[in-house]
């Protein structure tokens, strides 16, 4: 049976009538999400293709868009409610023309979050963006609104990061974490893609059915930039999209109580200088943040590669803040629930809520949206004597650029037009930077197909 062609994709137009967290919006946010002068409304659309196209194999966020270039959508105010009208939507989403209904709530969850950060964080709103204190703020209300803060839960979500181009063995041994995680209880939150972030959740699965609980917590955060290449897998039952990738880290850091990391490659490298950036600052230093680097045996060379660019760059004092344990996801397990409670002895002295964590402390130069233009990734300081935490800072907003130039439609524009980005910094920095993407790009963390074509160049 031969491949079908772009024009023989099967389509389907069809009218959602959303309820429980979407049931109704106001006409502004209606008008903004259907105004196509300032992009909301291309945006909206790609975002909602991208969750209509759950299980896409490509990285290339244009993708999607080649396949089914008629698909549009609209939302409509009526009386009681508002209705959502797909035109050319694709097939794989329905059954016998009626929406799956995971499908249908990862859609709702694009209008809901879209609506609001256009209304809340948008031109004209009211919000100080620029303190640190504004953004956490923004975070918090934006986690809210889409009912992803549970104040009646025990702390027990583990935040799982890892590559979404990851070998077979790798794959499984996510999914033989989740399971123990499961078994634990625990719940998982994930950047909501395949692979590494699907593991994991799949896993859990099983442990939570053995387990007879009812109301499991599969969380998948994005981002509009990330989305569209890393599509939403079909476990995640809960559903976050953030304006920008700052905001999604911060996300993750806030809602979690401890981080698992499998194998991955530049955004998996970005998170964990997030984090540790974060860790080793000194407002920090006694708060209890679990953190764990796992993988299956062969992955041992993988973590001691990572581990010997973290110590070269940040020093051996970031090696305290995190724990490497290979081929043993039951003591990953182990290690985790340990850790969790003792962030919630912690919380309970410190008077800290367990389902937003107030009292880490994130500086505004981790918080402030990066442009990877050319200009910024060649103004980076990547030289030795500067304090740890501010390293880590221009160490992650290099990664990001990266990442920019790989997946994100606008970065992958400026590649094309102005050739790869220009990194620079101290010779042995750049040297163990430059074996670290070798690395990613040989072991195929960087495409999940085709030939990759570096959009970086590193100079020392």
């Amino acid at each position: 049976m031969s491949a079908p062609t772009l024009q023989s994709l099967p389509t389907v137009d069809a009218s959602l009538y959303p309820s429980g967290g979407l049931d109704i919006l106001s006409r502004d946010e209606v008008a903004r999400l259907r105004d196509a002068s300032t992009g909301m409304h291309d945006l909206l659309r790609r975002c909602a293709l991208a969750v209509l196209t759950s299980g896409n194999a490509s990285d290339d966020p244009r993708a999607a868009r080649e396949l089914y270039p008629e698909f549009d959508i609209q939302v409509e105010q009526q009386d009681r409610g508002i209705r959502i009208d797909l035109k050319h939507a694709p097939a794989m989403a329905f059954v016998d023309g009626v929406i799956i209904r995971g499908f249908a709530e990862l859609l709702f969850a694009v209008v809901r979050d879209l609506a609001y950060t256009a209304m809340e964080m948008g031109e004209g709103c009211n919000r100080n963006l620029r303190t640190s204190s504004g953004i956490t703020d923004a975070v918090f209300d934006l986690l809210r609104n889409a009912r992803a803060l549970q104040p009646s839960t025990d702390p027990n979500l583990v935040v799982c990061w890892g590559g979404h181009s990851i070998s077979r063995d790798e794959y499984m041994y996510t999914k033989n974490v989740g399971y123990e995680l499961g078994l634990r209880g625990l719940d998982i939150c994930t950047g909501c893609g395949p692979g590494a972030m699907k593991g994991p959740m799949k896993g859990a699965t099983i442990a939570h059915a053995k387990q007879r609980q009812r109301r499991m917590r599969y969380i998948g955060v994005t981002e509009p930039g990330i989305i569209a290449a890393e599509s939403p897998n079909p476990i995640v039952n809960h559903l976050v999209i953030m304006p920008d990738i700052e905001k999604r880290l911060e996300a993750f850091v806030r809602i979690g109580h401890g981080i698992v990391v499998f194998p991955g490659g530049v955004g998996t490298a970005e998170e964990i200088l997030y984090l540790l950036g974060i860790l080793l600052r000194e407002e920090n230093a006694q708060l209890p943040f679990p953190l764990i680097l796992t993988g299956p045996t062969a992955s041992a060379p993988y973590f001691e590669q990572i581990d010997r660019f973290l110590r070269l760059t940040l020093g051996e004092a970031a090696t305290s803040r995190y724990e490497i344990i290979t081929g043993d996801a039951g003591a990953v397990a182990q290690r985790m629930i340990a850790g969790i409670r003792k962030v919630r002895e912690y919380r309970i002295v410190h008077k800290d809520s367990f389902f937003f964590n107030w009292s880490i402390d994130i500086p505004l130069e981790f918080q402030r949206p990066f442009v990877p233009s050319h200009e910024a990734m060649a103004a980076l300081d990547l030289h030795h004597g500067r304090k740890p935490c501010d390293l880590a800072a221009d160490l992650r907003r290099a990664f990001s650029g990266i990442v920019a130039g790989n997946v994100k439609e606008e970065g992958i524009r400026r590649i094309e037009q102005h050739g790869p980005f220009e990194i620079h910094g101290d010779p042995d920095m750049m040297q163990s930077l430059d074996a670290l993407l070798r690395a990613f790009v040989e072991q195929r963390r960087m495409k999940i197909a085709g030939d990759y074509q570096p959009c970086y160049r590193v100079v020392a």
